[in-house]
This record gives structure tokens, C-alpha cells and sequence, in this order.
């Protein structure tokens, strides 16, 4: 896709998302040395479309309850925990709250509770029903009068439940065109390879007969993500949903982690998590 210049970050923004989607993948590595457990992969794959939503494209508030803030709901739940270093980052809780990551008593647990922590849209962790709520919350945008724009992150694993498409199909015959779907096609799942378990190619050509606007962008490009997202969020004249499969790596932005799948769930050692520290740092992706 060939996109007007006016939509791509200048060297400043990049730079700053780039910084952000590091953070992402520092603070997780933190987070999840106190938990003793976590998926690490399944947020290395997502670091560079949270930065470019929460730092860029999303309308946001300082107050996280604002009714006309753009949504946010995670499929993947469990990628949750590189979203609540950035709702910290935000304002939205107190960053003292993340030094207890999924102790007894803590608001923070490994998929986000909407009940419990401000930001989150959906309570996610039961994979197949993100797509579902963002269609009723497109929905009530629209019966409200509202303009806000519901983003859904989707893994493509994901792709495998019926619920998607069903709420794929009722997006598209109400034709709700502020509703933004995005495929981390990261190419891996719990039980390993997606397209081995069991195949959801041709993708693209899927959402597109569902009746859907499809791109498909390198996830981990902050300037062509960023450009197209901005470009998806700024269209007033699309009368579809829209989705951005998102080519990503499982594992991204360390390198061993991208070619061994047994770290969608894991622990680093202290020596390990501090090579791994070194690597995000020095590399520049």
C-alpha cells in the first residue's frame, strides 16, 4: 500500500515510539521476573502496535472513564502484561501497583480485569470473544451518538474460534466502519505453529469476503503501522469494518525467543533476563 506522506511519523514521533515499544518489552521482562511466569513472546510480537495505538493513533484522556476515548479491547489477554507498564505510564494507575504484578491482593493479574484496573475495555483471557464485545461497543458508539473508534488485537490463533466470524459477519451487515480489527499473525500458538494445528489461509482474502476493509502491514515497522493506523483511524468515509493483519514475530526483539515457541509461556533465569535486557537495549528494531 502507498501511503500520502502527511500519515507517516516524522523522525521524532518514530523515535519516540520505538523508545515506547522498548519500554514495552523492558518493563515485561521486569514484570514477569516478579511473577515468576509469564508470555513474554506474546508481547514482543504486540510491542510495536501498542506503542503506535496508546502513544499515537488512539484518542485518549488523561481520565480513563472519558465516554468518547477511542477502545481497546485484547483478544490475547494474556499479552496484558506490556499493556499495564503503558496504563501506568499514562496516569491511569499508580506505577507502585506493578512492583506487586499478580501478587495476593494486587489489581494486576496475567490477563486484564476490567473491574479492577482502570484502562482495560475487556476482560479478556477466554480467547474468541474480543471481537463480539467490540461490535456491541461499536454498536453503542454509534446509538450514542459517539465517534470513537473500537480497535480489537487479535491473535491469529484466535482466527480458529467460529465467534469471530460470526461477529465478523454482523460487523460488516451493520456496516460498522469505526470498529478496527488488527491479526498479530505472529504465526504461533500455545500448541505451536498456527498454520500446522490448523490453517487460516488465505487470510486476507477471508476478511474480505466477510465483507471487511483488509490491509496488511509489518508489525514491527513503527512507520508504516503507525502511517496506516493513522490513516484507518483518520477515514470518516468508510462505510466498512476494517482489518489489519499485522505481520509480526513471535518472540521479537530477542533473538532466540523468536525461533523457539516454548516462550509463549516461560521464565528467565537472572543471567538470561539480563542478556535479554541487553539485546532489546543495543538492538534497534
Amino acid at each position: 500500500m502507498t501511503l500520502p506522506n502527511d500519515f507517516r511519523p516524522d523522525a521524532e514521533t518514530l523515535a519516540r515510539l520505538r523508545d515506547r515499544a522498548r519500554f514495552v518489552r523492558l518493563e515485561t521482562i521486569r514484570l514477569i521476573e516478579i511473577a515468576k511466569v509469564g508470555h513474554y513472546s506474546s508481547v514482543f510480537s504486540a510491542a510495536e502496535i501498542f506503542a503506535a495505538l496508546y502513544y499515537d493513533v488512539m484518542r485518549l484522556s488523561p481520565d480513563p472513564k472519558w465516554p468518547d476515548r477511542d477502545r481497546f479491547l485484547m483478544g490475547k489477554g494474556h499479552a496484558a502484561v506490556g499493556l499495564f507498564p503503558i496504563y501506568a505510564d499514562k496516569g491511569w494507575l499508580d506505577p507502585a501497583l506493578l512492583d506487586n504484578y499478580t501478587r495476593l491482593g494486587s489489581p494486576l493479574g496475567d490477563h486484564p480485569d476490567m473491574r479492577k484496573v482502570p484502562g482495560v475495555d475487556f476482560s479478556s483471557g477466554s480467547i474468541g470473544h474480543a471481537l463480539s464485545n467490540g461490535v456491541g461497543m461499536a454498536f453503542g458508539g454509534r446509538m450514542q451518538g459517539r465517534d470513537f473508534t473500537t480497535f480489537v488485537m487479535l491473535g491469529d490463533g484466535e482466527m480458529q474460534e467460529g465467534q469471530v466470524w460470526e461477529a465478523a459477519t454482523c460487523a460488516a451487515h451493520h456496516h460498522l466502519s469505526r470498529l478496527v480489527a488488527i491479526v498479530d499473525r505472529n504465526g504461533f500458538q500455545l500448541d505451536g505453529e498456527v498454520d500446522r494445528e490448523m490453517s487460516i489461509e488465505p487470510l486476507a482474502d477471508k476478511w474480505r469476503a466477510f465483507g471487511w476493509e483488509v490491509h496488511e502491514v509489518d508489525g514491527h515497522d513503527p512507520s508504516a503501522l503507525t502511517a496506516l493506523l493513522r490513516r484507518v483511524r483518520a477515514d470518516k468515509d468508510r462505510e466498512r469494518p476494517c482489518c489489519i493483519v499485522a505481520h509480526t514475530s513471535k518472540g521479537k526483539g530477542v533473538s532466540y525467543m523468536e525461533t523457539e515457541p516454548g516462550w509463549h509461556l516461560g521464565y528467565l533465569a537472572p543471567e538470561d533476563a539480563e542478556a535479554a535486557r541487553r539485546e532489546i537495549i543495543e538492538t534497534e528494531i
